[in-house]
Formats: C-alpha cells, sequence, structure tokens
C-alpha cells in the first residue's frame, strides 16, 4: 500500500508527496497551523483524483473549562492566561430575545399562509455581529475582524440529550408542526436554556480555508458580539470555545453541543452534507448600546462590581 504524506506550512500550502493530488495554496489561512491528521479524500465521480474534500481537526488549547460548574473560565485573552466568572443574560435581553424571535416564527407562518416569496426578517437575535482579534489572515493587513454570525441557544445541560432526541423525532414532520416546536422551546425559553450562553457554528473553516474569525478565535478567544434591532442594541462579552466534530478530545457533553448545534441549524435549513464546528460564547459581561440614555453601559456585572 503507498503511503501519502501530508505536509502542512506555517505558510497555508499543503505539499502532498503523491504529485497526483492537488495542492492547495491560498491567502485564505493565517501564520499557524492548528489541524491535525490532515488528509485529502478524493471524490469517486472524479476519474482523476484531482476534485475531493480536506479532512482535519483540532482542538482549542487556549481556553480551559474545567471549573465551568463553579462559573468560572480561564482562557489566554491578550496574551495572558486570565479567569474570568460567566454571567446570565439580563431580564431585559432575554424579554427581547424570545419575544422577536417568537415574532419572526409567526412572520415566516403567515408568509407560509400567503404563499409569499418574500424572506422573513434576520436581524436581531439572529445575527451577531461577532469583533475578534489576535491573528492575521493572510489576505489582511490588520488582525482585527468583524463577521456576522448566526446567534441560537445551548439547552441546559440536564435538558441537552432530551432535545436533541425532539429535533431528531420532528426532523421529517411539517413545517407547521416545526414551526410549533420552535416556538414552543422560546415560548419556556428560561427554563430550557442556558443564560450564560450563546451558539454559532463555524461553517467554512477547513484545512485548505480558514475564516478570519476563525484564526482570531484560536488566537484569542476574548471577543465582542453586538445585536442590533432598533431601539435595542447589546453587545455581549465573550469567550469563544470552538469544538470540531471530530476532535476525540471532546468530552461526552461537549459532543452533544456539536450535535445540537448542527440539529438545530439544519432542522430548518436542510440537512447539510457535513458537520460544522460547534462555537459556544460564554459570557462575561453585557452591555446596553441602546440609544438613548444606555449608550454603551455595562449593565452585567453592574458597573460597582
Amino acid at each position: 500500500m503507498r503511503v501519502m504524506l501530508l505536509l502542512i506550512t506555517i505558510t497555508g500550502m499543503t505539499m502532498s508527496a503523491d504529485h497526483n493530488k492537488p495542492e492547495f495554496r491560498n491567502p485564505e489561512h493565517g501564520a499557524a497551523n492548528f489541524w491535525q491528521d490532515v488528509r485529502f479524500v478524493p471524490d469517486p465521480a472524479d476519474s482523476t483524483g484531482k476534485k475531493g474534500v480536506w479532512k482535519g481537526w483540532f482542538h482549542q488549547d487556549n481556553i480551559d473549562v474545567s471549573k465551568l460548574n463553579q462559573g468560572l473560565i480561564r482562557a489566554k485573552v491578550e496574551g495572558r492566561w486570565q479567569e474570568f466568572r460567566v454571567v446570565e443574560l439580563p431580564t431585559d435581553f432575554l424579554k427581547w430575545n424570545f419575544e422577536r424571535r417568537l415574532a419572526q416564527l409567526a412572520e415566516i407562518r403567515e408568509m407560509m399562509k400567503n404563499r409569499s416569496m418574500n424572506m422573513p426578517e434576520i436581524a436581531g437575535p439572529h445575527n451577531g455581529i461577532v469583533a475578534s482579534h489576535g491573528a492575521k489572515r493572510q489576505d489582511s493587513y490588520f488582525t482585527i475582524n468583524n463577521a456576522v454570525k448566526g446567534m441560537g441557544w445551548l439547552p441546559r445541560p440536564e435538558k441537552l440529550a432530551e432535545l436533541i432526541q425532539l429535533l431528531k423525532k420532528t426532523w421529517n414532520d411539517s413545517t407547521e408542526r416545526k414551526l410549533a416546536v420552535l416556538e414552543s422551546l422560546y415560548q419556556h425559553g428560561q427554563e430550557i436554556f442556558d443564560l450564560t450562553k450563546q451558539t454559532s457554528l463555524e461553517l467554512y473553516s477547513q484545512p485548505n480555508f480558514e475564516t478570519h474569525t476563525f484564526l482570531n478565535q484560536m488566537s484569542d478567544p476574548g471577543v465582542a458580539i453586538v445585536f442590533l434591532d432598533l431601539p435595542k442594541s447589546y453587545e455581549l462579552r465573550a469567550i469563544a470555545q470552538m469544538l470540531h466534530p471530530d476532535d476525540p478530545k471532546l468530552s461526552e457533553y461537549e459532543r452533544q453541543v456539536v450535535e445540537y448545534i448542527n440539529l438545530i441549524h439544519d432542522y430548518f435549513h436542510g440537512e447539510s452534507p457535513r458537520k460544522s464546528i460547534g462555537v459556544i460564547y460564554h459570557i462575561v459581561q453585557v452591555f446596553d448600546n441602546s440609544p438613548g440614555r444606555w449608550r454603551g453601559q455595562r449593565i452585567v456585572p453592574p458597573k460597582d462590581n
């Protein structure tokens, strides 16, 4: 059996001992290599052997969640290890978030009823604007980056397995039934969800292509997330924990987290061809950026803390 050796250089170029395999060389890469067990899997439908996908996994080592059950998280932020206390999102944020999500589901139901082709509004709680820094991509002058990410909630640990089964059980149900399932979740959101977290997916990063958000969060997991839904606007300071579905070091809880985030994303969008990287944003501060009297005041923890 011929063994193919793959070497990943810090320039983002993949070189193969088998010259029939393609190389990836592009500016959408950083200076550091975070990937392990990188390999090229050819597309069996391609006779040339040059089409296919790059596989690999990573483990984020700039974050320590061993004390999370005590409400503490350690992370290497701005060049040094620091310990942060996670906080619950405030009542005003919860009310806005859950009510807006329910309103958006109602809009989707109304469009279905009227057979409207208009896309529903996706601003507000679904779209978090994530600011990150720490690593330059080869096509960038600066390390700072800003990206809009689809945001969601994560069930409390004791409810996670139950919610995964619910999504699987109703996977092939009608759109009307799925809307009802989601409405029930948000109607009981404060009881169902972990109020110290938001979640997202890192949809595009793979060994041969890395988003700037991915590179930054792997280098420095301290981020800011802004939600804009005038007259409301909130800014969350968070520690980003990225979980690759193939990482053998994931705990059972982390594996369930990755499964849930992918399931809830695909529940309405349709099944993806592969599982994507799950991201947990552990909230450590909350600011109210709404125009008027708030103007960016910190509300959690209170200003005197």
